[in-house]
This record gives structure tokens, C-alpha cells and sequence, in this order.
């Protein structure tokens, strides 16, 4: 049985999208500033929380000033292009592998019964500081097909050490739920928050997916800022930008 539940706010389930784009908190914080980005910078709303017993057990207050329970957000974002896509985002997942396994269940469930055209996994690798490549991964034969006819290369090699938490189980999970799904994974220095990455990461998607966000470097650097602070982080954004790399394995994608 799947302890995960969604609590629709608005409606009971997703309006008419281009596409999914999933981010959790990972190296560089890379996807999430595109995601937080998003949410900031257009005309947005909450439809929905994606909530599991096994997220940490850290109630927040809201900007109303009322607490709420730990979640994953589903928000609703209208693109200057009159299209609407859709972010599932938050600062946490679960803290266990199970937990883990159950979310991205739940929200392949919900991709498959909306139709949804694309999910897309955004995501970083810890790199050099003057690697700057994106690597295109996906789980169907059938999708790299179609990404690969479209002038897209998909990387065959990585990612070499795995994947890790929801990202990993998103992406390997897609075709048995029948949802194109693709991991998007920007090199980045491995700082908390690295705007370059995420700037690039968000210009890749509109050339080489047709699907403009229409963000800048000072939407993703304002975003950045934004999420220091939540996570108490030292030191400034100029100081991120010219960190150099950091330890650990540079293989693995979260």
C-alpha cells in the first residue's frame, strides 16, 4: 500500500500542461533554483501537497502565517507563451529509501492519469569548475529515439556511479507507468547554490526542448538568495560563484 497522499487545493488533479518539471533539494541545488525560479518570477499557484509520513517531521509556517505540514509542492505556472507547465518541488524528501520509492510511484500515478506530454528531472553532477555540459539521461528505448531524432544526443555513459533518491527513481521508473520521462543533469562546482548551472540548465531547456522559461541570471541569482537563507547557509552568492570543487564522487546525480 502507497502511504503517499496528494491534497488537491485547488481541483482534484493537473490542468492542461507542456510539461513536468521535478526538482528536490540535490548538488547545486541546481533543479530546485529552476523550479523556485519558475514559481517566482510568473504567475503561479499551489494546486496540491504531496505528503508521506517518512518526510522529516518539520512543520513550517506559511506567508499567511500558518503552519503547514512538510510537503512536496504541485504548483501551476502560466509561461509568457500562454503555455502552462507544471513543478512538483520542495525542500525535502523522504528519509527513507521505501518513502522514496512510494513518492515517485505517486507521482508517476499522477503523470500517467494527466496525460502528461513530458516529466522532466532536473538535476546536477558535481563537476569542475570549468565543466559546463548537460547530460540528457532517460529509462526508454523508445524516448531516446525520439530525443536522439529531434538532434538531442542522450548520454550512454552516465550516469557511472548511479543515481540517487526521487530523481533516480523518477527516470527508471517512467516506462512502467508509460510516462516519457527525462533526467536532465547540469555539471555544476557542487556549491549550495550554483545560478550558473541553473541559468544554463533553464536555457537548455528552451533551445533544445522548445519550451522557453524565459529565466534569467538575475531570476536564478534572486532565487539562490532566497534559498541560503532558508537553509542557513554561510557566506554570500559571490562567494558560491567563485567556490572551487567540492569533495565526493563526481559521478553520482541527486
Amino acid at each position: 500500500m502507497n502511504r503517499t497522499r496528494i491534497h488537491w487545493l485547488v481541483g482534484e488533479g493537473l490542468p492542461e500542461h507542456a510539461a513536468i518539471l521535478e526538482a528536490v533539494p540535490g548538488v547545486g541545488n541546481v533543479g530546485k533554483i529552476v523550479v523556485d525560479s519558475l514559481v517566482d518570477k510568473h504567475p503561479s499557484r499551489t494546486i496540491g501537497w504531496i505528503l508521506h509520513p517518512d518526510f522529516p517531521p518539520h512543520s513550517t509556517l506559511d506567508g499567511n502565517g500558518l503552519v503547514s505540514p512538510p510537503r512536496i509542492n504541485i504548483n501551476s505556472i502560466l509561461l509568457p507563451d500562454g503555455r502552462t507547465v507544471i513543478t512538483v518541488g520542495g525542500p525535502l524528501q523522504p528519509m527513507t529509501a521505501a518513502g522514496q520509492h512510494e513518492v515517485s510511484e505517486a507521482i508517476l500515478e499522477m503523470a500517467s492519469e494527466s496525460g502528461t506530454p513530458q516529466l522532466l528531472v532536473l538535476a546536477g553532477l558535481a563537476a569542475g569548475t570549468d565543466d559546463r555540459e548537460i547530460h540528457v539521461i532517460c529509462a526508454d528505448a523508445e524516448v531516446r529515439k525520439n530525443l536522439e531524432g529531434n538532434d538531442i544526443p542522450v548520454s550512454r555513459e552516465h550516469p557511472k556511479a548511479g543515481m540517487i533518491g526521487i530523481a533516480g527513481l523518477l527516470i527508471s521508473l517512467s516506462p512502467l507507468y508509460g510516462v516519457p520521462a527525462v533526467g536532465l543533469v547540469a555539471e555544476t562546482i557542487g556549491a549550495s547554490t550554483d545560478v550558473l548551472a541553473a541559468d544554463r540548465l533553464a536555457s537548455w531547456i528552451g533551445a533544445g526542448l522548445d519550451l522557453p522559461l524565459d529565466l534569467d541570471l538575475d531570476s536564478t541569482e534572486e532565487t539562490a538568495r532566497k534559498l541560503m537563507e532558508t537553509m542557513e547557509v554561510g557566506g554570500t552568492i559571490e562567494e558560491t560563484l567563485s567556490a572551487s570543487e567540492t569533495e565526493g564522487s563526481r559521478d553520482f546525480y541527486v
